[in-house]
């Protein structure tokens, strides 16, 4: 048995070790679809920011609205602006061609974003946009280097002067144990209307929701999932009282 669990792990290990070493420095970010409200903000963040330039063409408005419980005339007045109907997929109107010659690639669908890249990743890159004038939109990123994508988000957000601190730890002052530094920018080239903590949050609900969108079932597992556990633990009890009566008679 030893034997059989040394085997497994040694097979498991290098594929830990190559998810965890895979990203980077990445500032971590752990999702939560619970977050009922964080969900419907960031739905409405993709929606206004977002859904000019990028599909989420694996999704359905109504889906979308069912497990966010959002209304179907509040969710068709504030997050829907084209003439699609409640039960389409969530496309743009944009054709891809026009999109290429605009930013030299189509911009990608975004519904499998965070099931591709993950959300440690997502959520950096949201917040790494920084002033290059080398590049086509002015902006660069320090998650994803010589992006073509400008930053939509820069009234919000403001643009760092140089690249952000993403994915370091914050520095505290020893004689006050306060944390020092701990800005993403040193200094801005554009300062957004949000403060950095309001706009990192933004970001949070933005990924959270990206998250939700790469894989809707997610939410439902969870909640059957407690059921089942329930159900096994049950069921464990009554398997090992009947295990017990078929041995008494031998034992």
């Amino acid at each position: 048995m030893k034997q059989l669990l040394t085997v497994i792990l040694a097979m498991c290990m290098p594929v830990v070790a190559s998810a965890a070493g895979g990203g980077g420095n990445l500032d971590s970010m752990e999702p939560d679809l619970s977050d009922q409200s964080s969900l419907q903000r960031g739905a409405q963040i993709f929606t206004n920011n977002c859904m000019g330039c990028h599909s989420a063409e694996y999704s359905r408005y109504k889906r979308v609205a069912k497990d966010l419980g959002i209304p179907k005339e509040l969710y068709e007045q504030n997050l829907i602006f084209t003439d699609a109907r409640f039960g389409e997929l969530m496309k743009i109107g944009m054709p891809e061609e026009q999109a290429a010659s605009w930013f030299g690639t189509a911009p990608p669908d975004l519904t499998l974003t965070a099931r591709v890249n993950g959300p440690d990743w997502l959520y950096s890159y949201l917040r790494a946009f920084y002033k290059d004038e080398s590049r086509p939109h002015g902006v660069n990123n320090a998650v994803f280097d010589n992006v073509g994508m400008p930053h939509v988000m820069v009234n919000q957000g403001g643009l760092c002067a140089e690249p952000p601190h993403i994915g370091q730890e914050s520095k505290v002052d020893p004689s006050t144990g306060e944390v020092v530094g701990d800005d993403i920018c040193d200094d801005w080239a554009i300062e957004g209307s949000m403060e950095p903590e309001e706009f990192d949050r933004a970001m949070y609900d933005l990924t959270n929701f990206l998250v939700y969108l790469g894989e809707p079932a997610l939410m439902d597992r969870k909640r059957i999932g407690v059921y089942v556990l329930i159900f096994i633990g049950v069921f464990f009890i009554f398997a090992y009282l009947l295990n017990r009566e078929y041995w008494k008679d031998i034992h």
